[in-house]
């Protein structure tokens, strides 16, 4: 945090929230991770004897498999077995919302790493070396990457979806201004820590143990059933965390841990499967990229009366994800501005690119990055500042969005009015043209990007989660619930949570590794809901044992149950400290046989979306915010500085303010990331060609930006938010989108004559080509 010292009243702020985040809890992960003592998949204490796999994947993108030798590879000493669809009990499918995606292929390979067979060794060099002697020979079919080319080929995943809301033909005819075009959002590669990976053990009777570094136990659990042709039971999943997931681990951890369960099946022996960087790069998909056409009408007063678009989203080979993220796509294509006319369809392409996934926002950024597009395109036609535009249709209180919901305790115009106000942007518009007057060589450029993210999975039935809560004779914790840890610190969250119920020390509480076996028939760690979904759920049954014990203590002490609280490790009656102990408390209810284990189940209240209409509630909330983003564009080179980038962001009523200012800056470098520098290549031929880190840029500590400042917006928060303590995982990302802004903005202070391209990433090697032109 960083403070500006023309301003005062900022000054204050800062200060106020400096002192609430000495006093919030830490993540208490980050002690054992930076001693490196947090245990992730790779750091199972693996049995002796296990084998290690490693698979064997498509040389091409598309096309007919006409021989495969093993018998090179077999031969190798070493080498236990090689599994092939062949060896699949069950079906030969992991598809998740549609059966299109095969484990192993078969026929035919529909994408550049597609897994073909998996290679099972004493060790995992035997394995690689076996995997190079394998021959194969693929008759090419035509290769499809890009999605326009899918579109004109007829080429999708599934039917196209559209919203809609009022009639934009009609309202077109009344604009005084009409602008179209079109944009380019690229992928990005997810690059957590720790690759995917799995390790399955047998356990007696035939069931297998899988340690996965999944978001979705429950995915892998009655997928690997499915492959296997076996009951769920007999399938136990568990994961301690995840180094990093980003939505990579949603639903594609599932082949992995399917693939290593498979081989201990077949050999009743432990096997382990690691993908190292280069084959996770390779076979894994990305965020999807899109190919937008935009429409968007203005009256003179700069209101929008009506918007258009049509996404083509580049699926992949098969549907993974995707029809999900398109969905949420339409869900927030008008970001945090009301229109009353809207037309968007968005159009799932199938092209032979590795399936793409869900990544931070699940389409929700590749949307947004097309309104404010639009509205660039706009302003620079009409003459004004993009900001007025912004300004002008701010979400406002009972507003509908396109999918019929109305917008309730909005905080749009609160965040912008007040990052204008705390940042003073005068002073810092003015600054912006002090410095492109004096300067030639360098110019700075100025954005800013609101935000309105819902909170809830958009598929209704997913919205809920259960907590197992267990209090022990010594007073201690347990708590499992269907809650990944990925490094978002829902687990310091959970254990706030039973804290605070129970009013004893943290270090009492323990969580649990997340287990089928404990807590079953779970959705994903994603959304932004997990702490939301599980938080509640561990709240619920906190407050039932609190009311178990308040029995036990009204007939302890004689008194009434609405009398009693719990404080401090003690039982207070009436607000006065009594000598009952909780230690002595949990005694107590032991020896009169009351339960001190509690299952709760929480499912979110109001939602719902009817598909056939395309409208309803989906969302339990929405999450806003605003960023201001300035950038110095190096006009001889084509390189970039950020400046700074000063937010006010709804937290609602933070449970954790250290934890979400971490998750606020971090999701903001991954969407500026994303905008300015990730730059995902494929050849004509599907190869991908940005597949190590020398040929794929992430941010660094360099290209961050210099000061960011993050302010809390007062409000009071939402009653379907934990504690009234809002999701923070998603909706930052999408603040990095200014930083696209910005750059031009830049660019059009060196270049009067640059005409307006929306093809991102901006990178330097775009940015200089822009400046001359």
């Amino acid at each position: 945090m960083h403070k500006n010292n023309s301003n005062t009243s900022l000054d204050s702020k800062l200060d106020a929230v400096s002192q609430s985040l000495k006093q919030s809890i830490k993540n208490l992960d980050s002690y054992t991770h930076v001693r490196g003592e947090s245990l992730y998949v790779d750091d199972v204490n693996i049995r002796q004897g296990t084998f290690h796999a490693v698979v064997f994947d498509s040389p091409k993108a598309h096309g007919k498999i006409k021989y495969i030798d093993y018998s090179k590879a077999k031969a190798l000493e070493g080498v236990i077995r090689i599994f092939t669809y062949k060896d699949i009990p069950g079906q030969n499918e992991i598809g998740g919302i549609i059966a299109d995606e095969p484990l192993f292929a078969e026929g035919e390979v529909h994408f550049w790493g597609m897994p073909i067979a998996l290679i099972v060794a004493e060790t995992e060099f035997i394995a690689r070396q076996a995997r190079r002697l394998i021959d194969i020979e693929i008759e090419d079919l035509p290769v499809i990457t890009t999605a326009k080319e899918a579109k004109v080929k007829g080429s999708f995943i599934n039917a196209p979806r559209s919203f809609s809301l009022g009639n934009t033909e009609k309202a077109f005819k009344n604009c005084d201004y009409v602008f179209e075009g079109e944009t380019f959002s690229n992928g990005q590669e997810h690059l957590y820590i720790e690759a995917q990976g799995a390790y399955a053990e047998p356990l007696e009777n035939g069931n297998i143990k899988i340690t996965s570094s999944t978001q979705g136990p429950t995915a892998v659990q009655a997928t690997t059933a499915r492959i296997l042709n076996v009951a769920m039971h007999k399938i136990e999943v568990d994961v301690t965390r995840l180094g990093g997931g980003f939505g990579g681990k949603e639903d594609q951890a599932t082949p992995w841990a399917v693939m290593a369960a498979l081989a201990t099946y077949h050999l009743n022996q432990s096997v382990k499967l690691i993908l190292n960087r280069h084959d996770d790069l390779r076979m894994t998909g990305k965020r999807h990229p899109y190919e937008s056409a935009y429409k968007i009408g203005l009256s003179k007063d700069l209101k929008i009366l009506a918007y258009q678009a049509e996404f083509l989203q580049n699926a992949g080979a098969a549907a993974d994800l995707s029809p999900a993220i398109a969905e949420r796509t339409l869900f927030h294509a008008t970001n945090s501005y009301y229109v009353p006319n809207v037309t968007t369809t968005v159009l799932s392409c199938k092209t032979n690119l590795p399936p793409n996934t869900a990544f931070r926002g699940f389409g929700g950024p590749q949307g947004m990055f097309v309104i404010e597009s639009a509205i660039a395109k706009a302003a620079h036609e009409i003459g004004v500042l993009p900001r007025q535009i912004q300004e002008a249709n701010l979400l406002d209180e009972n507003d509908t969005f396109s999918y019929g919901q109305i917008a309730k305790k909005v905080e749009a115009k609160n965040t912008w009015y007040s990052a204008k106000s705390l940042f003073n942007i005068e002073a810092l518009e003015q600054d912006v043209k002090d410095f492109n007057k004096k300067n030639t060589a360098f110019k700075k450029g100025i954005s800013f990007m609101p935000i309105t993210f819902g909170i809830s999975f958009t598929n209704t039935p997913m919205n809920h989660a259960r907590a197992l809560v267990h209090i022990y004779l010594d007073g201690s914790v347990g708590i499992s619930t269907a809650a990944v840890e990925m490094g978002q610190g829902v687990n310091t969250k959970i254990m706030q949570i039973a804290a605070d119920v129970f009013s004893i020390p943290i270090e009492k509480i323990k969580i649990e590794t997340t287990n089928t076996t404990r807590v079953a028939n779970t959705s994903p760690s994603a959304a932004s809901s997990t702490a939301d979904l599980n938080g509640k759920a561990t709240l619920m049954a906190c407050n039932a044992l609190v009311e178990r014990l308040k029995i036990v203590v009204s007939e302890d002490l004689n008194t009434s149950e609405k009398d009693i609280t719990l404080k401090d490790e003690f039982v207070y009656v009436k607000g006065k400290k009594s000598e009952l102990t909780w230690t002595q408390l949990i005694g107590k209810a032991m020896l009169k046989r009351v339960a001190l284990t509690e299952n709760a189940h929480y499912a979110t209240p109001e939602i719902h979306f009817d598909k056939t209409k395309e409208k309803g509630h989906p969302f339990a909330y929405h999450v806003y915010g605003t960023a201001i983003t300035t950038v110095t564009v190096d006009c001889t080179r084509g390189t970039y500085e950020f400046e700074s980038v000063k937010i006010v962001h709804d937290y609602g009523k933070s449970m954790s303010k250290g934890i979400d200012l971490g998750q606020v800056e971090g999701a903001l470098a991954q969407g500026i990331g994303w905008m300015t520098m990730e730059e995902i290549a494929y050849n004509n031929e599907g190869k991908l060609l940005s597949n190590a880190l020398s040929t794929y840029k992430i941010p660094d500590i360099f290209s961050v930006p210099k000061d960011v400042e993050v302010i809390p917006v007062e409000t009071e928060g939402h009653d379907l938010a934990i504690l009234k303590s809002k999701a923070v995982g998603e909706p930052p990302l999408m603040y990095g989108i200014g930083a696209y802004f910005a750059i031009q903005n830049a660019i059009k202070a060196f270049n009067p004559e640059y005409n307006l391209k929306f093809h991102a990433p901006m990178t330097p090697e775009k940015v200089l080509m822009s400046l001359y032109k």
